[in-house]
């Protein structure tokens, strides 16, 4: 009996190794990165609270004289009620639904000013590098929390809303992202693959959008997470002090009521207790992905395989 060799692409074929799916390959990686994990999901359980609470909850109850005042949590209301007549659990979806927006907005604007200001300070230099680098380096030492606390206690409480929250916040925002970026951008844009496509003829539009932004990304959205959390805890503390929107149920308003009425001295321990308990959530998520984000963008700290 003869024996018949085996073909050669064949083979080839059974010995090469199974190239793993990119879902699978994510997986693993956040197996590994275990803050990058944890955030996540913490994230996605508060997305879910607010998305189910909109479905069962009537918004209108997040607002005052809408339930029966000073109820301590039970079937008809999960959270309790506060002095003012809100249904907490209505109020808890509404506020961080706001505290979101507030967050996602500042944040969102903040970084996108610092790709915009570190980009044109970094790559082109010059005058341009020498005015922009000045104006954040003089700016940066001055506190923010006091210029804040200036400018919302200025305004007329009958006119602040929560987009007003947000433009305050956004003021002062820009101004790490663009020191930060415009570092980055002058480490790349000196690397080897950028002078091969300024002998290639890529205009500097094409060398910023193709080569170096894509190699920022996992960077800008580091950035963005940890302008999110600035955001967030900025809209927090400005609220506890008063000078957010009074009426709506931001999180921080809601424990400045609290505060004000003696909550806790009147045995209301509830009122306070769920926006405290849902801010350390929110906070706590916005940190552990900016920390996981950040191994990811830091080749000195990213694990491998």
């Amino acid at each position: 009996m003869t024996m018949t060799a085996p073909h050669p692409v064949a083979a080839l074929e059974a010995a090469a190794p199974v190239q793993p799916s990119r879902l699978s390959m994510l997986a693993r990686y956040l197996r590994r990165n275990v803050s990058l994990s944890v955030g996540l999901f913490m994230l996605l359980m508060l997305v879910a609270f607010t998305v189910i609470g909109y479905i069962v909850i009537d918004p209108r109850h997040a607002y005052p004289m809408a339930a029966i005042p000073r109820q301590p949590p039970s079937a008809q209301y999960l959270l309790g009620t506060d002095f003012f007549g809100r249904d907490l659990h209505a109020a808890l979806v509404v506020g961080m639904w706001q505290t979101a927006a507030i967050g996602l907005l500042a944040g969102g604007i903040g970084t996108i000013i610092g790709i915009v200001l570190g980009f044109t300070s970094a790559y082109f230099g010059g005058w341009t590098d020498t005015g922009i680098r000045s104006v954040c380096q003089i700016l940066t030492p001055i506190p923010v929390l006091l210029i804040q606390i200036v400018i919302a206690g200025s305004l007329d409480k009958r006119y602040v809303t929560v987009m007003t929250m947000a433009w305050i916040i956004v003021l002062l925002a820009w101004m790490w992202p663009t020191l930060v970026i415009r570092a980055q951008v002058l480490t790349m844009k000196e690397r080897q693959f950028v002078a091969v496509a300024k002998l290639s003829g890529v205009s500097d539009f094409g060398i910023i959008f193709k080569e170096i932004l894509p190699n920022l990304l996992p960077f800008i959205a580091a950035a963005f997470v940890g302008q999110v959390f600035a955001a967030v805890f900025a809209s927090f503390y400005l609220a506890v002090l008063g000078l957010g929107p009074l009426r709506e149920p931001l999180l921080g308003n809601i424990i400045w009521s609290a505060q004000s009425q003696g909550a806790f001295f009147n045995g209301w321990w509830w009122w306070p207790i769920a926006p405290t308990v849902a801010m350390i959530l929110i906070l706590g998520s916005l940190a552990l992905i900016n920390m996981g984000l950040d191994e990811l963008a830091n080749p000195r700290v990213r694990k491998t395989e």
